[in-house]
């Protein structure tokens, strides 16, 4: 008999908890640094940095003058803060290491395959806008959350 008998029911119980978290989808990762949240979310979603590998991260905060068609350009303590930030927690590994073309997590391969289910139609709905507009499915996207049971499919969007 264990010596500290609570100690094993905790353990046991934190590891059946993990368990069903990555079950359903938990790679919510680090929170969200608050300077990134307040510069990047002011105009998007704020990406979770796992969506992207660090190489992609260092290419989109190098280019912030043109970022994407905007000029979205931040003081330089600030670049290198949220630059050192991103590609800290990006993908390190698996589905998400490679780079997708133009940096675009939407041009990702396990943004395909994530999202394979997914009609033209419906990123080109009102209520969704387009494929990046994380926010309009995945309820919890803002916080960096996109597990699968937290999405809401907006009304009159057919699946």
């Amino acid at each position: 008999m264990s010596r500290y008998p609570r100690l094993g029911a905790l353990l046991g119980a934190l590891a059946l908890a993990s368990t069903q978290a990555l079950a359903d989808g938990d790679r919510t990762g680090v929170p969200l640094l608050p300077a990134y949240t307040q510069e990047c979310a002011s105009c998007h979603t704020a990406f979770a940095p796992r969506l992207l590998p660090a190489s992609s991260w260092q290419r989109v905060m190098g280019n912030l003058s043109r970022h994407y068609g905007t000029d979205a350009s931040v003081d330089a303590g600030t670049q290198r803060t949220l630059t050192e930030w991103l590609t800290a927690n990006g993908a390190g590994g698996g589905k998400r290491a490679e780079a997708p073309r133009d940096d675009r997590i939407t041009a990702s391969a396990w943004f395909g395959r994530e999202h394979r289910e997914v009609a033209a139609a419906t990123w080109r709905h009102p209520a969704v806008g387009s494929a990046s507009n994380c926010t309009a499915c995945h309820t919890r996207a803002a916080e960096g959350s996109y597990r699968e049971r937290e999405i809401r499919i907006p009304q009159g969007v057919s699946r």
